[in-house]
């Protein structure tokens, strides 16, 4: 009783202790009574150690199981738990223990605590919401990394590096996950339901969820797909086909539905992961002229925008998964390939085309009298690539986009001062100079990564001189940095 109560008040080493003495008395009476029968009383000493043994396992198992949801000042048991598991597994041999693998009790104490976790994650019923499985898998999936970080970052450092901490918790969320999304799938009727299901096992998962910048550079050294039974994927993926309709008709009734319930309402589009998403099917690239159409009244607002911006994330997301079956059919993939990508680039042209008009008005006017006395041109060209650099933060990289954007704005900006001849007489040019450095630095956090940054400078330094010889002193740096001038 009394190994039992310190067992269950959690003053684990102090029973492990208690339970090593009793252990050691029961193979020194053993090994009198090698020659004959065990007497009774060795027979239940032997018992209870089993029963007392499998207390402390219990217990032990329940802190593995809990221990990711535990405060922190409980995480220090677990050294303790470590300790017990190491001592026992070099006693496997001995008389008096259990027969099963300690480390395999803890391995298995870590897959419940990760069924709990993924048990406890919000799943509506359809009659509820009718993105119920979509809803469901995105909070699976946060769930799933947010606990990953704490192994990551707290509760590995309970136990020595033998135990492979941060290793096991990814395996047995392959594992786990694998048997939910089977569980799932029988609940699985619509099409789209079947399509979020796909989605998520061959994109999110590997890509999103165990490839989350959170989890490196400890996943690089781990596998990062689901551990799905047999013939899963291959089902899952028939069931979806069967749930297609003749193909032309699926083509014609899919841009009436994205028509219904996106373009003719001007409804706003949602973010996954701060990613814009379409529930447009990816399987489709040949909607180009009916898209433009229907979208051109919104053409150019906001809105506008972020629809072609989606569409160009589906068709990127499109073409990285048909490189998976390249070795099957590599034909039709380059041609399917090629196809997406003239698509997306197209998309693209659109947009930026669309930008360089928006702002062509606001940079014709840099650097003249108005511009020097006036910010309002500056504050609208600022505005709209501002709104350009938000919206290509959710577009899918790598596409190069605001890259090219930034650059035109810069060039086009600094091209001003090399084409219109404008005279700075009376400290004007100093005027000049301060508000060319006040407008740079702000471009300057606009385009962080970009490569021009020093123009600005090099150009502010050349107005504010008074002298030719100055003016000469410091041509040196801008043309060493841009020679193209």
């Amino acid at each position: 009783m009394q190994i039992n109560n310190l067992i269950e008040m959690e003053v684990l080493e102090e029973a492990h202790l208690n339970l090593l003495s009793m252990r050691k008395e029961f193979q020194q009476e053993q090994q009198q009574h090698a020659d004959d029968d065990s007497p009774m009383e060795l027979v239940k000493k032997e018992k209870d150690l089993r029963l007392l043994y499998g207390n402390l396992r219990k217990k032990m198992g329940q802190l593995v199981r809990d221990s990711n949801s535990l405060p922190s000042r409980n995480k220090a048991l677990l050294v303790l738990v470590a300790r017990i598991i190491q001592e026992e597994e070099k006693r496997a041999e001995e008389p008096g223990g259990l027969p099963d693998s300690w480390m395999e009790a803890w391995r298995e104490a870590v897959d419940e605590g990760v069924k709990a976790k993924v048990e406890r994650v919000h799943l509506e019923k359809r009659e509820q919401n009718d993105s119920w499985l979509a809803v469901h898998l995105g909070h699976l999936g946060k769930a799933i990394v947010d606990d990953l970080e704490n192994v990551k970052k707290e509760l590995r450092w309970s136990y020595p590096p033998s135990f492979k901490v941060f290793s096991t918790y990814v395996r047995s969320y392959h594992r786990v996950v694998g048997q939910h999304l089977k569980k799932l799938e029988v609940e699985v009727t619509e099409q789209k339901d079947l399509y979020a299901l796909l989605y998520w096992i061959l994109n999110r998962y590997k890509d999103k969820i165990m490839g989350s910048l959170s989890l490196q550079p400890d996943m690089q050294a781990e596998k990062s797909d689901l551990q799905l039974e047999d013939e899963f994927l291959k089902q899952l993926k028939e069931k979806y086909c069967r749930k297609q309709e003749g193909m032309r008709s699926s083509l014609d009734r899919i841009i009436e539905l994205e028509d219904e319930e996106v373009w003719s309402e001007s409804k706003a589009l949602i973010k996954e992961e701060n990613i814009l998403k379409s529930p447009f099917p990816m399987d489709i690239w040949t909607f180009e002229s009916e898209f433009r159409r229907r979208c051109s009244a919104l053409r150019p607002q906001p809105l506008w925008t972020e629809y072609h911006i989606a569409y160009i994330n589906s068709f990127t997301c499109l073409r990285e998964h048909m490189e998976g079956y390249e070795a099957s059919c590599p034909g039709e993939v380059e041609g399917l390939k090629k196809e997406v990508k003239g698509l997306v680039v197209r998309l693209m042209e659109v947009l930026e085309e669309q930008f360089k008009e928006d702002v062509k008005p606001y940079l014709r006017r840099m650097m003249t009298r108005k511009w020097l006395n006036d910010d309002d041109d500056f504050k609208h060209l600022y505005s709209r690539t501002n709104q350009l650099s938000q919206h290509c933060g959710l577009m899918t990289p790598p596409h190069g986009f605001a890259g090219r954007l930034h650059l035109h704005v810069v060039k086009q900006y600094v091209g001003q001062l090399m084409m219109n001849n404008y005279s700075c007489k009376n400290r004007k040019h100093e005027k000049a100079v301060a508000k060319i450095r006040q407008q740079w630095n702000q471009l300057r956090d606009l385009f962080e990564e970009m490569w021009l940054h020093a123009v600005g400078d090099d150009l502010s330094n050349i107005i504010g001189q008074k002298s030719k010889m100055d003016i000469q002193n410091h041509l040196q740096p801008l043309v060493k940095h841009y020679p193209d001038f």
